[in-house]
Order: C-alpha cells, then sequence, then structure tokens
C-alpha cells in the first residue's frame, strides 16, 4: 500500500494511468483541465473542489511531507485542550468529561472549518439505538395494564424485558455511570450520579426479582404473585437522558458557528506584490510591510495602509454603518472589510493574531467562554439531594433490618430500593427541558427564535438593553429621504439628471437615489462618458448637456457655488443625512439627502419596553450627531456613540459589573461581542450571519416589538418552569418517606417499589402536562 507522500510526488511528476491528477488532500483523481489548480515550487497541483484548493495553500507541507508508516495507519490523538464551559478551571487535552458537573469538555480554540463532534456522534448513536430498544420495553410492561391485552400472564415478558433493557442501562448509559463515578473522587455528586442510583438500583433489583424471586415477602408482589420490575423504568430514564445529552450538545456546538463565522471574514489568500511581479499566496504566509493589492469587490486582507489608487470601502463590520468609506493613498484599511469599486496597493501593517479582526474573534470567544450555560436546578440541589437520598435509602434499610418483620432483609432491601427508585430524577430532569421545548415553539409563532434555555429564562429579568442603531432601530440601507430643488428647478427635473448619474455608478448611495427615483415614477436618461471621481462624486454627459453629483468639495472643484443651498445641507447633516449636490452646465440644480430611515415599528417597540421597565441605552459606532438624533426621534435618554466592537464590549461589562442585568441587540459584526458578552444576546434575523450566531434570541422580522412579546413568554415560562419544579419535589418529598416505611408503624402498610414507580411516572406526566399548557400562552 502506498503512503500518503508517495501518492503525492507520483501526482506531481508522472500522470496516473487514466491520465487524470491526484488531489493531495483528499486522495481523489481528478481531470487535468479542471478549475481548480495551483503552482507551488515548479508543480502543478489538482484539486477536486475548492475547499481542498484552500487547504493546500494553507499548509502545502502537511500535504506534502511523506508519512512514517507507523503512523499512517494509526488514529492521530486529539491534542488541543479542552475546557469545561461550566468549570473554566478544568480543562484537559483531548476530548473528556468534566468530573465536576458531568459535562463533556469542549475545545478552547475553534477553527474556521466546522469539525464534527465526536461527543454528539457517540451520544446520537447511543441514543439511536437505546430508543429502539426501549420503545418494546415500555410496550410490554405497560401493555400489562391495558384490558384485553393480547399476551397471557404467562408468558415471559419479564426476560424480554431484561434482554432489551440491559444492553440500553449497561451500553446506551455507559456515560452516565463513567461520570457518576468520577463525581465521587471530587465528592461532588450532580445529576449523572442521581442517574446512575436510579437506574442502578431499578436494574439490579429487577435482576434479583428474575434470579431469586422467593426472596420477595409476598406482601411485595402484585396480584398474579409475581415480583415487580422495573426494567422499563431504567431504560426509559436512560433514553431520556441521552435525548437531552442530544440536545444540549447540538446547542452547544452552535455556540462556535459565532467565532466560524468570523473566521470566514477573512480571505484565504492574499494578492502580494514584489519586484518580479504579483502572486497569489496564503493569507498566513502574508509578513508585516508586504505589498497587497486589492481588487474591486474583494475583501481587505490584513490591517494596513494605501500606498497607491483609491476606492470606497464598507467598514459597517466595525462601524455597523452602511456609508462606505472614502479611501485614498494614506488611508486606513481592517481585514475583514469589502473592497468597493476602485483597485488599489496597501502596505501589511498587522497580520494573524495582530488584526482587529483577530482580537474581534478573541473577544467574543472570551465572552462565551466567561458567562457559564444555564444551570438547572436539578444540578444545583444535586450536591445535598443525592447525600439525602442515599441517607434516606440507608437509614430505611437499618430500620427494616433492626425492627422490621421477618424475612427482615428482603423487607430492608425492597425499602432501600424503592427510596432510590421513586428519588430516580425523571421528573426533575424533565421539568425544564419540557418547559423550554413548548416555550421556544410558542415564540417562533410569535416571531422569536430562542437558541438556548438560558436566554428565554434570563430575558424576564433584564433592567437594561442596549440598542444598535444601524439594522435595529433603522432600516440598514441607505435610502432617499430629502430632495431639496434651488428656486425655478422642479424636483422631477433634479431627480431625473441625479438618477440618469447615478446609473452607471456602484457606489451604495446611488442604489438609493436610483430606488427614489423609482418610486416617484421618474425614468432616468442614458449618460455617456461617465467618471467617478473616488471621495467626491461622479460626472457624465446627460442629453449632450454637462451634468455633476457629490458632494461640496466636487462642487468647489468645478467652481459651483452651493451658498443657496448651504444652511439647508447642514440641517440635513445634523440629523444623519449624506448631502449630494447636483449640478448642470456649472450651475446648480439641489441637493439629495440620504440616510437609513428609522423602521416604522421602533417607536412603538421602544415605548412598550420603556413601559415594561427597561432602560434603553443606543450604543452604536456610527457619528454622535446622527445616534443623538435617531435616539431624540425615539425617546430614548442615553447615547453612546462612536465606539468600536471593543468599546461595545466594555460598556455591556461595566453595566454588568453595576449588577444590572443587561441585553443587547443588534445586527452586525461589530455588535458580535457585545451580543455574546451581554446576559442575553438579541440579534434581528435580518443582520449578519455572525451576529445571529453570537446571540441567545433572534427576532425573525428585525421588528423590537417582538422582543416585547418575549419578555411576557420568558415570564410565563419562569413560572411554568417553577410549578414544574414543584410538581418533581413534591412527589419526591412526599414519596421518599413512604417508600423507606413511613406509615408501617401507623397502619402496618408498605409502599411497594410497583407504586413507588408508578408515582414516580405520575410526576413525569404531571410535568409534561402543566408543560404543555405553554403552547396556549397569550402574548
Amino acid at each position: 500500500m502506498s503512503e500518503p507522500g508517495d501518492l503525492v510526488q507520483s501526482a506531481a511528476s508522472a500522470p496516473a494511468p487514466d491520465d487524470r491528477a491526484l488531489d493531495p488532500v483528499c486522495g481523489m483523481r481528478v481531470a487535468r483541465d479542471g478549475p481548480h489548480q495551483w503552482s507551488h515550487q515548479g508543480a502543478l497541483y489538482h484539486f477536486c473542489n475548492p475547499r481542498c484548493l484552500a487547504r493546500f495553500q494553507a499548509e502545502p507541507q502537511r500535504y506534502l511531507t511523506p508519512v512514517p508508516a507507523a503512523a499512517a495507519g494509526a488514529t492521530a490523538r486529539d491534542e488541543r485542550e479542552y475546557i469545561c464551559p461550566m468549570h473554566p478551571e478544568v480543562h484537559s487535552i483531548g476530548p473528556s468529561a468534566c468530573p465536576l458537573c458531568g459535562m463533556a469538555l469542549e475545545p478552547r480554540e475553534i477553527s474556521a472549518e466546522s469539525e464534527p463532534n465526536p461527543e454528539l456522534r457517540d451520544m446520537q448513536r447511543r441514543f439511536a439505538l437505546s430508543a429502539v430498544l426501549t420503545l418494546p420495553v415500555f410496550a410490554l410492561a405497560m401493555g400489562e395494564m391495558i384490558p384485553g391485552w393480547p399476551l397471557p400472564h404467562a408468558f415471559p415478558s419479564a426476560w424480554l424485558q431484561a434482554a432489551l433493557a440491559l444492553p440500553v442501562v449497561a451500553w446506551g448509559g455507559a456515560p452516565f455511570f463513567v461520570r457518576a463515578w468520577n463525581s465521587l473522587r471530587p465528592l461532588r455528586p450532580n445529576m449523572f450520579t442521581l442517574i446512575a442510583l436510579g437506574t442502578g438500583a431499578a436494574v439490579l433489583a429487577s435482576l434479583a426479582g428474575l434470579l431469586a424471586p422467593s426472596a420477595f415477602p409476598a406482601a411485595m408482589r402484585d396480584l398474579h404473585g409475581r415480583v415487580p420490575i422495573y426494567f422499563e423504568a431504567a431504560a426509559v430514564i436512560t433514553t431520556l437522558v441521552l435525548l437531552g445529552q442530544v440536545l444540549e450538545l447540538r446547542a452547544r456546538e452552535r455556540t462556535g458557528d459565532a467565532i466560524r463565522a468570523l473566521l470566514r471574514l477573512a480571505p484565504k489568500t492574499a494578492r502580494r506584490v514584489t519586484d518580479d511581479g504579483e502572486e497569489d499566496v496564503p493569507l498566513e504566509a502574508v509578513a508585516p510591510g508586504d505589498r497587497l493589492r486589492v481588487r474591486p469587490g474583494e475583501t481587505v486582507p490584513v490591517d494596513g495602509a494605501l500606498l497607491s489608487g483609491e476606492s470606497a470601502v464598507d467598514e459597517s463590520m466595525l462601524t455597523g454603518e452602511p456609508m462606505p468609506v472614502a479611501k485614498a493613498r494614506g488611508a486606513a484599511v481592517t481585514g475583514g472589510t469589502l473592497n468597493g469599486a476602485g483597485s488599489f496597493v496597501m502596505r501589511a501593517d498587522a497580520v494573524g493574531s495582530e488584526t482587529l479582526l483577530a482580537r474581534i474573534v478573541a473577544l467574543v470567544a472570551e465572552a462565551q467562554r466567561s458567562r457559564a450555560p444555564s444551570q438547572r436546578l436539578a444540578d444545583a440541589v444535586a450536591a445535598w439531594f443525592v447525600p439525602a437520598v442515599v441517607l434516606a435509602a440507608l437509614l430505611a434499610f437499618a430500620a427494616w433490618s433492626a425492627f422490621g418483620p421477618e424475612p427482615r432483609f428482603a423487607h430492608a432491601l425492597v425499602a432501600a430500593v424503592s427510596v432510590l427508585i421513586i428519588a430516580c430524577p425523571c421528573a426533575l430532569g424533565l421539568a425544564t427541558p419540557m418547559s423550554i421545548m413548548v416555550a421556544t415553539g410558542r415564540g417562533a409563532r410569535a416571531g422569536v427564535l430562542f437558541r438556548d434555555a438560558e436566554a428565554l429564562e434570563a430575558l424576564a429579568q433584564v433592567t437594561t438593553l442596549f440598542v444598535d442603531k444601524t439594522g435595529t432601530l433603522t432600516e440598514g440601507k441607505p435610502a432617499l429621504v430629502s430632495v431639496l430643488a434651488v428656486e425655478g428647478v422642479r424636483e422631477h427635473e433634479l431627480l431625473r439628471v441625479a438618477a440618469a448619474l447615478e446609473r452607471g455608478s456602484e457606489h451604495p448611495l446611488a442604489a438609493a437615489v436610483l430606488a427614489g427615483a423609482a418610486v416617484r415614477g421618474i425614468e432616468a436618461p442614458a449618460a455617456q462618458a461617465f467618471e467617478a471621481r473616488t471621495g467626491l462624486g461622479v460626472r457624465a454627459s446627460v442629453e449632450d448637456r454637462d451634468c455633476a453629483l457629490g458632494n461640496a468639495a466636487l462642487m468647489r472643484e468645478l467652481g459651483i457655488d452651493v451658498a443657496p443651498l448651504r444652511a439647508r445641507a447642514e440641517e440635513l447633516r445634523r440629523t444623519g443625512q449624506t448631502v449630494m449636490f447636483a449640478a448642470r452646465d456649472g450651475v446648480l440644480l439641489g441637493a439629495l439627502g440620504v440616510a437609513d430611515p428609522i423602521k416604522p415599528s421602533a417607536a412603538e417597540a421602544v415605548a412598550a419596553l420603556r413601559a415594561d421597565g427597561v432602560t434603553l441605552v443606543l450604543l452604536s459606532g456610527d457619528q454622535r450627531a446622527t445616534a443623538e438624533y435617531v435616539a431624540k426621534q425615539l425617546g430614548i435618554a442615553e447615547v453612546v456613540a462612536e465606539v468600536l466592537p471593543q468599546q461595545k464590549l466594555d460598556v455591556v461589562r461595566a453595566r454588568q459589573r453595576r449588577g444590572e442585568l443587561v441585553a443587547m441587540a443588534g445586527d452586525g459584526v461589530n455588535d458580535a461581542p457585545a451580543l455574546a458578552a451581554a446576559n442575553v444576546g438579541i440579534a434581528m434575523g435580518t443582520g449578519a450571519d455572525v451576529a445571529l450566531r453570537s446571540a441567545g434570541v433572534t427576532l425573525l422580522r428585525g421588528d423590537l416589538r417582538a422582543l416585547v412579546r418575549a419578555r411576557h413568554l420568558s415570564r410565563a415560562t419562569r413560572r411554568n418552569i417553577r410549578q414544574n419544579l414543584f410538581f418533581a419535589f413534591a412527589y419526591n418529598a412526599l414519596g421518599i418517606p413512604l417508600a423507606a416505611g413511613a406509615l408501617y408503624p401507623l397502619t402496618g402498610a408498605v409502599l411497594s417499589p410497583m407504586i413507588a414507580a408508578a408515582a414516580m411516572s405520575l410526576s413525569s406526566v404531571s410535568v409534561i402536562a402543566n408543560a404543555l399548557r405553554l403552547r396556549r400562552t397569550r402574548l
């Protein structure tokens, strides 16, 4: 068998037998005339898809270095560092489980490519097989309670239940027993400790009933004289917990999506300019001082400054502001921002982890780690509940052994097992997840998506809401909002000339002018001799007349006096509008005001949130004058403007240190660190992908009014969870003393383990029925 390195060498030097090349990354044979090719060290390599090409460009030596034969067949060990999201002080090399809470550890660093989660795959396999085996066990156990059950009571269903349930508990539940054992070393019992005790006791008691039925007294048998068994309870509990683990791991895997979305903002390669020409190189190969060419429509690869050329760059990733920023020689540019129609050569100043984008990635990762996921009350009380249950079982065993009727040992064993079974956390484990599951479905119908239980529970308690401006309170894209024509010029004619000039422009403001003209039913004539002046405006010939549209600097250059509209233009700027002057044959025609308009629903949403007791703060990277104008229009008293992503994060954390429960609503890349750090991150469904992945709540239609409905749902869910926990604890609090034999001295009655199992099932039914009431919650 050839080694990977040998295969790569043969791909570079000799044609394959079928005259196809070998992809050095995945080993597939591909056509030599395919579109994905790259030359490296004088050899031409061929790839099956762009992803393999990008991987090879990033690390060519990884795929060209021969792998030793001994290592070729071995499975590579995961050498990454893993940490616990609940207890960051717990870490290990390679995947493992936390000995304190039992949660699976997760990688400290996340790569841009989504990698399969071995823990999730393992739990999915265990759940799938356990569910298949549990269904017939449950049917056999419950079927005998149904009148007209077709199988006779002599049918050996107990042995069949054992054969089906034992693999579920022993193999499907094996991770829970390991985690329960690990929790004993630091003396930190958790949910898995309780699960292992309950399912273990149920299985052992059932096996004892099968193998030694004569040891059980008559009082403990059913009407047919059989010893009760609890295989179905152990199998159902194990399968339900496995389902919970699968859902939890899927939710936790999505927390890394925000970082992956940020990492994908940076291009894989950069075009380096040298004295010998230009070449595309992997981004990792760029060094400070390198000259890089950025072509129209490309993403700026690293932080640096322009050496030559000019363009307009979309920096909404940093500021949230949709208006592009003009860049000329000496201007600073940031990696991850989007170049417009111009081309320029830049000097690389900050690369790798030193770029602003890399620092934003680090901020998001730190913010996500600094706040643990919602810890269920079941886990919070496990530290005392588990020892209390074990102590109650031991006391019951001791009391029956010392004072009970003969056979004392059998009575004592049955009492202890009954205590462990009735304390098994089936209802306790369902209390929160059932409410969350029903509530998330109800929220989706109301236009609100909850990504995790923590956000759903915390939203009702939020005291301060930070709101981004662009895309959250405003539409998030420029629109024509003002048309000022000089005396003697009709607005229709002004817009007709402006639209004709903007037809040939790729500037975002051009789209706003054209859309505004279209709404007014204006058809723009064709323009000739079009000339775009970066940072100034455009010129062209319209119907054989010299026309121009741009800022005041362009008008000065053309010798056109804007004094008739200077005062009114300044008014428009104070309201956050970008003003463009239009002229024809050296004469001013008028001015156009383009701005990001406030959403029609924003004022109503702000008023409703204030009435609900929430303090609102406008937190924006935009200019202070624009932010204050929007805040004044909506009745928001506090404004923090002209802030970068790090500063937004600092503002959020400062409020949290004051003891406030903070929510952050935003829609851009620049909001991602603050969204991740806030107690509740709220993203607009119309916003950037990274914002959606950083937030715990998504408003599907980008309407803040849905947040008011979400707070009502959060309150209802919290009430429902408290009710469910009451049902779960009430059954345990009442059932444990009865299972231990508290009534025996007074009435001579003994609670059979079969009744204990029925009580446990009844508590689960109560929890499920109560949670389903959330479907009818009025919002």
